[in-house]
């Protein structure tokens, strides 16, 4: 399963261009739910200097991302033959959608309640639903 992954007010509360405070649960959750197998991308409008800042500062929390602002090759490029502007994700948890964001020990409850739903749709061998 791909997560996609806001900065801002997600996993760490809004103080752009600064970085805000973690939100409570958000670096202990991300790491967990990397450990358990889950690809995660950084999705985020910073840019430059100040995605820069960003991707540091979770590389010192322990978070690594499969990808930054973008498509995982192997999963859409490769297979598609091309990459759309818009980030191939199986959930995507970001404060800018049309409800607030949980706390992070109910966002993991969430990713899980999708696994099985996921796990059976999957093509294991590409990573994509057969249909494709």
């Amino acid at each position: 399963m791909i997560i996609a992954v806001d900065f801002d007010g997600t996993i760490v509360k809004d103080r752009y261009p600064g970085i805000g405070d973690p939100r409570p649960g958000a670096i202990e959750t991300l790491r967990k739910l990397k450990k358990e197998g889950y690809i995660l991308v950084l999705w985020t409008c910073r840019t430059g200097k100040e995605l820069a800042q960003a991707v540091k500062f979770c590389a010192e929390a322990g978070i690594r991302f499969d990808a930054i602002n973008e498509n995982l090759r192997y999963r859409v490029i490769e297979h598609r033959g091309s990459d759309p502007r818009k980030l191939g994700a199986d959930l995507y948890i970001d404060d800018r959608g049309l409800i607030d964001i949980p706390n992070w020990d109910e966002i993991y409850k969430i990713v899980h309640r999708r696994v099985p739903d996921q796990l059976e749709r999957l093509d294991m061998s590409y990573g994509f639903p057969p249909e494709y």
